[in-house]
Formats: C-alpha cells, sequence, structure tokens
C-alpha cells in the first residue's frame, strides 16, 4: 500500500547528477532479463498477492492504517464525494404490484439510488412478522432476468422467517446498461476515468440497505448480504464498506490476483470483479476491511473463473486479521463439488441459511437439517416484472458510467502562479494516483554499448541497452552525424507499436544534419513487441495488477532519458522529445515529470485520453489509471510552460486550450505549428 511519491520527483534531480561515463563495446543478447509482458505481470500479481497484508502483524498495525485504507478502496470504487455518511437523496421508493404466496408475499418496486438512477427490486417478507426481524440483501449475479433466476434464494430465505431483498444489476435488469465497458466493448478509457461498474453496483446496494432499515419489519442492526459470483464479489465489497452489514457470505466471487492473471481467469470476468487498483490491492485487503463481523467465503472446486487454490490463498491471508481481533472463528470458508455454482448438489446453500440463521437470529441450525430447499423458480419473468407501466422517462442505467465518477475540466488559466500551483496539483494527483505502480526503487541501468557503426560519410551510430526496471532490458539508438568539437543538441524519437520500417526515420527526417538523434523503443515496442492478439487481454490483466500499457511506458521513457544523459559527449541540458499518435501521450507525461525536456514536438497527438478503444483491445492503449480525474492530455502538454511546443500535421481542436495558454502567458511564440518536423529544425 505505500506510495512512490519520492521515486518521480526525484528522476530529474537524480538525472542532473549522472555523471558521463565510457561503455565498452558487449553483444548484448538480453538474456539477463525476460523482457516478456506475461511474465513481468505474473510476476506482478504473485507479488501483490503474497505481499498483501504482510505489513500487519498485530491489530494495533491494523487499527492504524483500517480508516486509511477503508477510504482507499471507497476511491477505488469510485465512491468518493458520495454521501456515505449523514443525509442522502430519497429512495423514493415506488410500488408497482405485490404478489401474495403461501407464508410470505413478494412486493415489487423500484428505488432512486441517486437522482434518476432506478433500482428494480422484489422484496420478500414474510407473513405474521410481530417484532423486527433480520433482512437479507441479495445481490444478484450476471445472470439474465436476474430476479426470476435468483428467485429461490429469496423465497428460502423468507420461509425461514427474513425479509430478503433481491436487487438487480444495471447490466441484465430489466433495464440493461453497462458492464462489460474493456471486456467486450474497448472502452479502456473507463480506466482512465476512474470508472468501475461495481462502484455503481456497491451504491445501489447501499442504498438499498437504506431502505432495508427504514422498513419497520426489518431488525436493521441485523443486516446481511449475499450473492454469488458478480453477487459473490458484491459480497465482499458491500461489508468492506458499509459497516451495517452484520454478516455476509460471497459464493465464487473472487481469488487472488496471482490466480486470476497467472491462471488468465480474468479473460471470462467482468469488469466489476476487480476496483479501479489504484493502490495495488488484493481481494484479502477487501476481506481484513470486513473484520472481525463474520464472513463466509464459500466456493466450488471447479469453478470456470476461480481455482480453489487461489481462493484458498485469501482466506488465508485474512485468517490472521481475524485472529488479531480474537475472532477467528467468524471467518468461515466453505468449499463445493462441481463449477460456478451452490455445488453440484447445491450444498453451499444449506450451509449458508444455517450462518446467517445462527449470525442475524442467535440460534442454532445444523445445515444436515436445511437439506431440503426448494429451487424452483415458481413464478415466471412477467409476474416478478418491476416496470409494469413503463420505465421512469429519466432513466440514467444507461448512461451512468457517463457521470458516476466526476472528471476534470480545463481550468482557466490567467498567471503563472497559477499555473505552477496547476502543474503541483497534477503531479501530486498523478504521483499517487495514476503512476503509484512506479517501482518504489529504481534499478541501477547498467547501460551496455552493444553495436556502433560509421559510414563513409562520417555518420555515426551506437545502440545501448539498458535495464528499465526488473524484466525489461530496452534498446536505444543514437545517430550522431558527423563529429563535431560541440555536442550538439539531441531528439529523443519515442517509436510507436508495430510501426512500418522506416516510420521514425520518415518522422525524424532533417535532423540528421543538425541534431543526435536517438530512437527508443519502450517496452511492447520493437524487440519487446507482443503479438496483437495479447492486447486485449494486456491491457485489461496491467489495470488490475495497478498500472497500464501507458503508464509503464511513460516509466520507460523517463529511464531513457536517465540512460541518456549518462552518455559521453551528449548535451544533457539540451534534449527534445519527438512522438506521434499514441506515443504522443506517453512524451507528454514523460516530460512533465521529467522537468528538463527543452522541446516537445507531437505529430498528430490523440485529442483527449477520454476515448473509447476498439473491443479487441487494438488500437491506441494510452489509457492511464485515474488520469482524467485531475487533467487530460491538452492540458499535461500545457504544462510543458513555458518550453517550447511543436505541433506536428494534425492539431486537434481540444488543444486550442493550450495555445491560448502560451498566448496568454505571453510566450505565444513558444507553442508552434509545422507540417514536417524538419521547418522546425530549420527555424
Amino acid at each position: 500500500m505505500k506510495r512512490q511519491s519520492i521515486v518521480i520527483l526525484l528522476f530529474a534531480f537524480c538525472s542532473m547528477l549522472t555523471f558521463p561515463q565510457s561503455f565498452e563495446l558487449t553483444v548484448d543478447t538480453n538474456f539477463d532479463q525476460p523482457n516478456n509482458i506475461r511474465q513481468h505481470l505474473c510476476t506482478v500479481a504473485s507479488n501483490i498477492t503474497h505481499n498483501s497484508l504482510n505489513d500487519i502483524k498485530n491489530l494495533q498495525d491494523w487499527e492504524a492504517v483500517r480508516e486509511e485504507r477503508h477510504h482507499q478502496f471507497i476511491e477505488m470504487l469510485g465512491l468518493q464525494g458520495k454521501p456515505l455518511q449523514g443525509k442522502r437523496s430519497p429512495l423514493n421508493v415506488t410500488k408497482t404490484g405485490s404478489i401474495q404466496k403461501k407464508g410470505y408475499r413478494i412486493e415489487k418496486l423500484y428505488y432512486e439510488s441517486l437522482p434518476g438512477l432506478y433500482v428494480p427490486a422484489n422484496l420478500y417478507i414474510p407473513n405474521g412478522i410481530k417484532k423486527p426481524v433480520p433482512a437479507i440483501l441479495y445481490v444478484s449475479g450476471h445472470a439474465h432476468s436476474q430476479k426470476y433466476n435468483y428467485q429461490a434464494h429469496a423465497k428460502n430465505f423468507a420461509e425461514n422467517g427474513f425479509v430478503c431483498m433481491i436487487i438487480e444489476t444495471i447490466q441484465r435488469g430489466e433495464v440493461e446498461g453497462e458492464h462489460l465497458g474493456q471486456e467486450s466493448n474497448g472502452w479502456f478509457h473507463w480506466y482512465s476515468r476512474g470508472y468501475n461498474p461495481a462502484g455503481v453496483e456497491v451504491w445501489n446496494g447501499i442504498r438499498g440497505l437504506d431502505l432495508l432499515s427504514a422498513m419497520p419489519e426489518v431488525d436493521q442492526n441485523n443486516l446481511g448480504v449475499t450473492g454469488i459470483s458478480g453477487g459473490g464479489s458484491q459480497s465482499w465489497y458491500l461489508p468492506a464498506a458499509d459497516q451495517r452489514i452484520k454478516a455476509a457470505a460471497a459464493v465464487a466471487g473472487a481469488s487472488s490476483l496471482e490466480g486470476q492473471i497467472a491462471q488468465k481467469t480474468i479473460d471470462d470476468h467482468c469488469d466489476c470483479m476487480m476496483p479501479i487498483n489504484t493502490y495495488g490491492i488484493d481481494f484479502s485487503d477487501i476481506g481484513a476491511l470486513i473484520a472481525p463481523r463474520p464472513f463466509m467465503i464459500a466456493q466450488p472446486n471447479r469453478d470456470l473463473y476461480y481455482s480453489i487454490e487461489a481462493v484458498h490463498t485469501l482466506y488465508n491471508k485474512i485468517k490472521p486479521i481475524y485472529s488479531s481481533y480474537g475472532k477467528p472463528e467468524n471467518l468461515i470458508m466453505k468449499d463445493a463439488t462441481g463449477g460456478h455454482s451452490y455445488g453440484s448438489k447445491e450444498e453451499l446453500r444449506p450451509e449458508i441459511l444455517s450462518f446467517f440463521i445462527k449470525e442475524l437470529k442467535g440460534k442454532k441450525a445444523k445445515p444436515e437439517a436445511l437439506i431440503n430447499i426448494d429451487t424452483t423458480k415458481e413464478l415466471s419473468e412477467e409476474e416478478l416484472k418491476v416496470y409494469i407501466n413503463g420505465v421512469p422517462n429519466d432513466n440514467r442505467t444507461k448512461s451512468i458510467q457517463d457521470s458516476f465518477v466526476d472528471l476534470a475540466t480545463a481550468p482557466e488559466i490567467k498567471t503563472v502562479e497559477q499555473l505552477d500551483s496547476y502543474r503541483n496539483e497534477v503531479k501530486a494527483f498523478l504521483i499517487e494516483k495514476t503512476f503509484g505502480a512506479f517501482p518504489d526503487e529504481s534499478q541501477p541501468l547498467d547501460m551496455r554499448l552493444i553495436f556502433r557503426s560509421s559510414s563513409k560519410s562520417g555518420d555515426e551510430r551506437k545502440d545501448y541497452s539498458f535495464v528499465s526496471e526488473e524484466g525489461w532490458r530496452l534498446k536505444v539508438s543514437l545517430h550522431t552525424g558527423q563529429p563535431t568539437n560541440t555536442a550538439k543538441p539531441l531528439v529523443l524519437v519515442l517509436k510507436n507499436p508495430n510501426e512500418e520500417r522506416y516510420a521514425s526515420a520518415g518522422l525524424a527526417g532533417g535532423l540528421g544534419e543538425q541534431m543526435t538523434v536517438a530512437y527508443f523503443e519502450a517496452r511492447g515496442i520493437g524487440d519487446t513487441g507482443w503479438s496483437a492478439s495479447q492486447q486485449w487481454h494486456i491491457r485489461r490483466a496491467a489495470a488490475w495488477t495497478g498500472r497500464t500499457i501507458a503508464s509503464m511506458r511513460v516509466y520507460d521513457v523517463l529511464r531513457c532519458l536517465e540512460a541518456l544523459r549518462s552518455i559521453p559527449g551528449l548535451d544533457a541540458d539540451n534534449i527534445s522529445i519527438l512522438a506521434q499518435g499514441e506515443m504522443a501521450a506517453i512524451a507528454a507525461y514523460a516530460a512533465l515529470f521529467d522537468g528538463h525536456v527543452k522541446s516537445l514536438l507531437l505529430k498528430d497527438p490523440p485529442a483527449t485520453q477520454n476515448v473509447p478503444s476498439e473491443p479487441t483491445g487494438k488500437g491506441e492503449a494510452i489509457e492511464m489509471l485515474n488520469c482524467l480525474r485531475v487533467t487530460d492530455l491538452p492540458q499535461v502538454v500545457g504544462l510543458h510552460y513555458p518550453d517550447e511546443i511543436v505541433i506536428i500535421g494534425n492539431e486537434p481542436k481540444t488543444y486550442k486550450w493550450t495555445q491560448d495558454l502560451y498566448e496568454n502567458l505571453d510566450r505565444s511564440d513558444g507553442y508552434k505549428k509545422v507540417q514536417k518536423v524538419s521547418q522546425w529544425a530549420d527555424d
């Protein structure tokens, strides 16, 4: 959970203190670093899993950090700014029908969790309630026709004296919204927005608890939550978020991050199955927030989505927290046979019923005495339908992803002091919430001269390799032209993924005689490239481990700048960056944090990071966790002030803010537009 703020802030300082050194030529085969993205992400995930809660040695340690970690968890769900305490907006409960059954009735209703965000629900109420009874919130998984599919569970609880409410998700309820942003639609910009549909579901669940707590039939001191699959993950999230939940039972809803990435079960999961992992947590960190309240983890042993071993890892990680409270018996692990279900013989259902009878009613009921549970779906989907008179006209279910998390707006900057303040705010935010996965300590560069050549005309080329971070040895190729008595300015050209053979050389055309040109391949580009068919998996798996392809490449460029400044004969104070398309976004962020880039040359830069990608995961991977909560790409470019910005080719309309900034701060000559890099070089 540590933040790595010092690392980034020291990049520029350390670079300035790096003394030039000489390098002997060596044949570099890269064998000392795997340069394999799958291996890297598996290692990162394994480290997160095994380091989870390792800093907690006793209850005092845990209590010292618990509140902070709860705040971080709430933020990773995108719930910052929501009224978790105090007055909330009216629920405006609307009842649309009632069904009387033997021993209980079903109220059909919907409530307003936020203005215009409606939640359809079926409320099961036992007959003859004379004093308040415990209530259970049943949170739906990813089944279609959710109130219909899960009705037997609510019926079972009602027949055993519990009030039970089934709430539908925004994805597969009566009005189908979106859970599968990155998974199916290519909406990887959700990562940049800090948005995850799990947060909406948690909020809807919290408001469902509000509804139950206000009912005269309900004992608000005895609330439970349970569900399977997506409802299983919600049964981790909700009790971690809301202390009102006295007991929770999560079925097939989580496993270790190590298991998800290494076994690639992530590929079959909805986006809601992991929060925006800003702080590099695992589900064991979430489970610790539930302690010491009773919590059952129930898992079948042949689940397509979770290996039983990876679930046991979570249980074993959380157990010491419960023990520190003196309540080890409150954390329960129940295995079952079969696939993604309550067990091949529904054996988890009596276990869960027995659990809630004990924890919410204070009574003992052995599971073997409760095995005759009716699993039939008695009522049709139409009978359980809530919106019998139509969906409210202002319903936001299909568009809630566009407004649930507040995004930054471009500020009005009139003075240099205002810009400096804004720059400091942006950098502080990004350090903690976007680039928090940067290594705590940078690896030694271990610079190597791996190739050199010269032409008849005297042009020289030298290739170097260096270690960016553990697992990655990258290459930068210097083309110095004919030797001179003085150091030439240097332009660092960032190569693009899958670019054509001479694309970067063509981009830098006209610079060779006047400047040293360095061509750099960040990870995933050139020699360390990966298959385009793997891009979808890598983008999701990286984000689940608290990083993105783009943020990793920003780190690589910062390390490359450090490496270049260690090479003899180069002018460390006169380095510019040239990038196009996707890599223009990387260049802008790297320049911001390096702080010593003289000119930022961007050809056809992206207009914004708030833009979808391709459903296959191919295309520009410019998402960075949470960045749109504080800034956007035109503003990051503008923060290069007062140094030179050169826009080459297409200038997106969004960059008017950047140009206006330079004009307002009397630096209009520092913002240039050209069609070719050579025009800038000849200027």
